[in-house]
C-alpha cells in the first residue's frame, strides 16, 4: 500500500478561520477559537488520517502588523509554519473580501517556491456571482495550484478538499502514530482552554492584555488529574474584571475550562485559576516560551 504524509499549513489574516478550519478537519477541538481576530498565539499541529494518507495541518497565528514582543513572535510563528510545511493553503474569509491584511499576507507568500492552495473560506456567508471576481483578483497576484470555496463552520466543500489534499500530499511513510491527533502537550491545551474562555466571556481588551501558563499537571492515583494555572494580567483593572464580582466571573471561566479539558482528556479534571498582575509580561522572553513562541530577540 502506498502511504502518503506531508505537513500542510494554514495561513492568512487574523479571523480567516484557520483554528475552526483545523478543528473541522481533525474532527476534534485541538484549537481555541473565539470570535475576536488573534486568538490563535502559536503553531498548533493537527493530524487526521485520510484515504491511506497522514495530514499533518499546522495551524497557525494570524499575520498583522506587530507591535509588541509577544505580536513579532506570534507573526514569526505563523511564517515559519508556512516556510516548514510542504503545502500551504491561504485562508480568506470570503465575506471580508481582497482585504490589506490578505493583500499582505499574498505578497508574504509570493517567490517562495511554495505549493500554495487558495481556500475561500465562509463562502455560505456571500452570494456566488461575487465570489468568482475575489478568486480572479487572487489569482492575479499568486499562481494557486488549486482554490476551494468551503465553510469551516458548517462543512460545506470541505471533504472535497480533503480528498484533493490527501491525493497531493508526497508519497512517504507516516509520521506520527495513526491514533494520533495532536503533538500538543496536555499542559498546553489546559492554558490554552482557559484562555478561550477568557475570550469567548470577557469583551474588553482583557483577553488580548493576558496570557495563561499551566503551574502544575499531576496525575492523581483515582486516575483523575490536578491542574493549577496562572492567569497574568499586565494592570490591576484586568485583574478585578478576570476575577468579577465575588469571584464569579473566574469561577465560570474555570468551570468551562474544566467541562472541556474532561472531555479532551477523558477524565476526571480539577482545575484551579489563580490570577496574577504582571506589568509588561507580552514582553518577556520566559512568558512566550512558556506559551509555545520562540523570543524574536
Amino acid at each position: 500500500m502506498t502511504t502518503r504524509c506531508g505537513f500542510v499549513a494554514l495561513v492568512g489574516a487574523p479571523n480567516a478561520g484557520k483554528s475552526t478550519l483545523l478543528n473541522r478537519l481533525t474532527g476534534t477541538k485541538l484549537s481555541i477559537v473565539s470570535p475576536k481576530a488573534q486568538t490563535t498565539r502559536f503553531r498548533v499541529l493537527g493530524i487526521t488520517m485520510h484515504a491511506d494518507a497522514q495530514l499533518l495541518l499546522v495551524d497557525t497565528p494570524g499575520i498583522f502588523a506587530p507591535r509588541r514582543k509577544l505580536d513579532r513572535a506570534m507573526v514569526a510563528a505563523a511564517w515559519t509554519g508556512a516556510q516548514d510545511a510542504d503545502m500551504v493553503l491561504l485562508l480568506v474569509d470570503s465575506k471580508a473580501g481582497f482585504t490589506a491584511g490578505v493583500r499582505s499576507v499574498v505578497d508574504g507568500l509570493k517567490g517562495g517556491g511554495r505549493r500554495i492552495w487558495l481556500v475561500l473560506n465562509k463562502s455560505d456567508l456571500v452570494p456566488p456571482a461575487r465570489l468568482l471576481p475575489l478568486v480572479a483578483a487572487l489569482n492575479a497576484e499568486l499562481s494557486f495550484e488549486e482554490t476551494f470555496m468551503v465553510s469551516a463552520a458548517n462543512g460545506d466543500g470541505v471533504k472535497a478538499m480533503l480528498d484533493a489534499l490527501a491525493a497531493a500530499l508526497p508519497e512517504g511513510p507516516y509520521l506520527y502514530p495513526e491514533d494520533d491527533l495532536t503533538d500538543l502537550p496536555d499542559r498546553l491545551l489546559a492554558a490554552e482552554l482557559v484562555r478561550e474562555q477568557i475570550f469567548l466571556q470577557i469583551h474588553e481588551e482583557v483577553p488580548y492584555a493576558c496570557t495563561v501558563e499551566t503551574e502544575s499537571f499531576k496525575e492523581l492515583k483515582d486516575g483523575s488529574v490536578r491542574i493549577e494555572t496562572t492567569v497574568y494580567v499586565g494592570r490591576p483593572g484586568h485583574k478585578a474584571i478576570l476575577i468579577g464580582a465575588g469571584g464569579q466571573r473566574i469561577r465560570e471561566i474555570g468551570a468551562k475550562a474544566r467541562a472541556q479539558l474532561t472531555g479532551l482528556l477523558e477524565r476526571n479534571v480539577h482545575l484551579f485559576l489563580n490570577v496574577k498582575e504582571r506589568a509588561g509580561w507580552d514582553e518577556e522572553g520566559a512568558r512566550l516560551r512558556a506559551i509555545g513562541l520562540d523570543d524574536p530577540a
